[in-house]
């Protein structure tokens, strides 16, 4: 088998024994928790990914795009929320795709569901709800949410498949005990929107919330069906940052090696730039420029210590330390989902070995 210094780079790593772990680990979290599992698939769009997901338990996925669901539709899963507020105009598109899988939607308004009500098709539909992101989603004290929870629950064709959240706002707290302060309240608000929608006699099937920090955080799930999380699968430095995960705990990395060092000078270029990476700072301070951690010793999960990409450009990555031309380093970067969708394929590594090669679907 090759190793992953014969790659040429950049090369996207992804760790087999540590993925399994991850996915192990959700697994068995969410099942103490009571829920089932819908993960997010948009972290690693991978079909590979995904069917070792369904294997450990997953009741369904949830995909952000249309071409992801159909890419995941084509290969046998048939049951997926686009977790995205319905584009109105590619709602053609959506009802295609519902008649060979069933694709749950998400709305927000009364102009969504009043444009799927006429079609007359019956589509598994969403409600999302605001808990406090403030991103997209009904607020719960207002009269418009359940206004068009009725209208859902009343439309003599769409099917209403409960109330759906996301807690975005669990990436934004310095801790992971703001992480679990923004997902009790994640809990809190939904459940009670429902147990008050359902004394108003609108039926609500089903409560889904998630986010992978709210997931490491929460004490407990009482009224709630499903989570969501995605980023669990290979976590990153944003994650490390949270306090959810360790360096050792991160799936993917990238390669790249230095390219261009210059006598007396206290930095490097390497080959990896934003479209390896991102533009992606996470939680660092922009000014600090901190767009990529190193590893010192990937195998015992160690960073160096005050080494980072402090700037990215198309194809260049600049580090703060002088490292000589044809040096390989091992990037962390600060955020997963979007790294990996700068890749056309995993290089799956157990070890320093590449054991296979997975597609990413990156196609919109």
């Amino acid at each position: 088998m090759p190793s992953i210094v014969d790659l040429p780079t950049p090369a996207l790593l992804l760790d087999l024994d540590v993925l399994d772990r991850n996915l192990e680990s959700m697994a068995s979290r969410t099942e103490a928790l009571g829920v089932t599992l819908r993960p997010h698939i948009k972290t690693h769009k991978c079909i590979e990914i995904g069917e070792r997901q369904r294997a450990m338990g997953a009741h369904g996925i949830t995909v952000a795009t249309l071409a992801e669901a159909t890419a995941f539709a084509e290969r046998g899963f048939d049951d997926i929320t686009w977790a995205f507020p319905l584009i109105l105009c590619r709602l053609e598109e959506a009802r295609a795709l519902s008649e060979h899988t069933r694709l749950r939607i998400v709305v927000d308004g009364k102009e969504a569901v009043r444009a799927l009500d006429q079609t007359g098709y019956p589509f598994d539909v969403w409600l999302k709800v605001d808990v406090g992101y403030h991103r997209a989603g009904v607020n719960p004290n207002a009269s418009h949410a359940v206004d068009v929870a009725r209208m859902l629950h009343d439309s003599p064709s769409l099917k209403f498949n409960g109330l759906l959240t996301h807690a975005g706002h669990t990436y934004t707290g310095p801790s992971r005990a703001e992480a679990w302060a923004a997902a009790t309240q994640e809990r809190d608000v939904v459940v009670s929107f429902a147990d008050r929608l359902r004394a108003l006699d609108v039926d609500v099937p089903s409560v889904s919330v998630g986010s992978t920090p709210g997931m490491a955080a929460i004490d407990h799930l009482d009224g709630v069906d499903e989570v969501r999380p995605g980023n669990y699968v290979f976590y990153d430095y944003t994650q490390v940052q949270l306090g959810t995960c360790a360096p050792k705990d991160c799936a993917v990395s990238v390669l790249a090696s230095v390219v261009s060092s210059q006598p007396g000078a206290r930095h490097c270029v390497v080959d990896a730039g934003a479209l390896a990476l991102s533009k992606d700072a996470g939680r660092s301070d922009p000014a600090a420029g901190r767009m990529g951690e190193v590893y010192a010793d990937y195998a015992m999960g160690t960073l160096r210590s005050g080494t980072h990409l402090i700037s990215l450009s198309q194809e260049h990555g600049v580090l703060n330390t002088s490292l000589s031309v044809g040096t390989k380093i091992r990037i962390l970067p600060n955020h997963s989902c979007l790294t990996v969708a700068c890749f056309d394929h995993y290089n799956v590594v157990i070890g320093d070995e590449v054991v296979d090669r997975w597609e990413i679907c990156r196609r919109r």
